[in-house]
């Protein structure tokens, strides 16, 4: 275990652990520390405390100290200085004709670098454009091609739902999402609707799912027959998973049907969930058994013969080792055999 402090250098961005030493840190400090891009300016997020060993990225580093009024009045000329220098840059890819879209720029604390962020459909060849800039800015250059997502994340900008971007806002990792759990929370499948502003997967997605997992855990699937506290049976065409209801359209004793709703509670059925969960497992251990066998019939005949030589040695040095006489060769104990396959013939 090691005392560390949560230290973040842009909003939304991600958290590393730094040791606070001799030094008293609060959530919402300033602080300079050193990093492997060098001196960066950040911001304690999370206050001191243990964190297992685990857990932190070694070799652990320590705070150098709490940010001055210098430092800081420092990190504000930068973020002056980072808007100059996308602009510079801007006008050196239209100079160039590359066909990237430049995202950010970013000032280390030291001035030993400056990041350029930008987005391509492909590889782009920014050599000369590097030079250009290293040129100007007479410092280490650093361009770097992000993808949709890490763009929206960077730029920023309001959700479907009207509020600012979960990843701008507070995410500091991107989680994985996929379109089962738009699934699971009985939402539409149109692709408009799901997605963000980044054209991907909506992450929020991903903050209910461990919630709806639960309640549809409880609930019948769509089609499977229940039998209700009516002692009525009946098929299920709808399910609303908050409010934990069933629709059922039951059969009724004049031969006729009806739709009625209960709670999942009074009714009894037997869920499809469990079981194809089951098959789906059964399903997997087959295939690792037929990929298993395709190894075996696509092992060449040489190795296969190799290794019956080897175990016919381990043979002969076993049978050597129970006082049979000296250890036989791989080549007089198939002698052998033969042998005695002959005279078993003859007998």
């Amino acid at each position: 275990m090691a005392i560390v402090a949560g230290v973040r250098f842009r909003r939304a961005g991600k958290i590393y652990y730094f040791a606070p030493g001799s030094l008293e840190l609060h959530k919402g400090d300033k602080v300079v520390v050193e990093t492997s891009r060098g001196i960066e300016f950040g911001e304690v997020i999370v206050d001191p405390h243990e964190e297992p060993d685990d857990k932190i990225v070694q070799p652990l580093k320590e705070v150098m100290r709490l940010a001055t009024d210098e430092d800081i009045n420092h990190a504000a000329d930068n973020k002056r200085k980072e808007i100059e220098a996308l602009d510079i840059c801007l006008q050196k890819i239209h100079k160039r004709e590359l066909e990237m879209k430049l995202i950010d720029c970013e000032y280390t604390f030291d001035n030993s670098k400056i990041l350029f962020y930008f987005t391509a459909d492909g590889r782009i060849d920014f050599r000369d454009l590097v030079k250009d800039l290293a040129s100007v800015f007479h410092t280490r250059i650093e361009l770097r091609q992000v993808g949709v997502r890490d763009e929206t994340k960077i730029l920023g900008g309001l959700g479907s739902c009207g509020r600012e971007l979960c990843c701008h806002s507070y995410l500091a990792d991107f989680v994985p999402v996929s379109i089962k759990m738009a699934k699971e929370q009985n939402l539409s499948l149109n692709p408009v609707k799901i997605s963000g502003v980044c054209g991907r997967l909506m992450c929020c997605l991903k903050n209910e799912e461990e919630v709806y997992e639960e309640l549809n855990r409880k609930l019948p699937s769509v089609g499977d027959p229940v039998e209700t506290p009516d002692s009525l049976r009946g098929s299920v065409i709808s399910v609303n998973i908050l409010k934990q209801l069933v629709k059922v359209v039951v059969d009724l004793p004049n031969d006729e049907k009806e739709v009625r709703e209960y709670p999942v509670s009074d009714i009894r059925f037997q869920s499809r969930r469990k079981n194809r969960g089951k098959e789906k497992e059964k399903e997997k251990d087959k295939e690792k058994e037929k990929e298993k066998d395709r190894e075996k019939e696509t092992e060449p005949k040489e190795s296969r013969e190799r290794g019956r030589s080897r175990n016919r040695g381990r043979k002969s040095e076993s049978r050597g080792n129970n006082g049979s006489g000296a250890d036989s060769s791989p080549d007089e104990m198939d002698m052998k055999e033969i042998r005695r396959d002959v005279q078993m013939e003859f007998l």
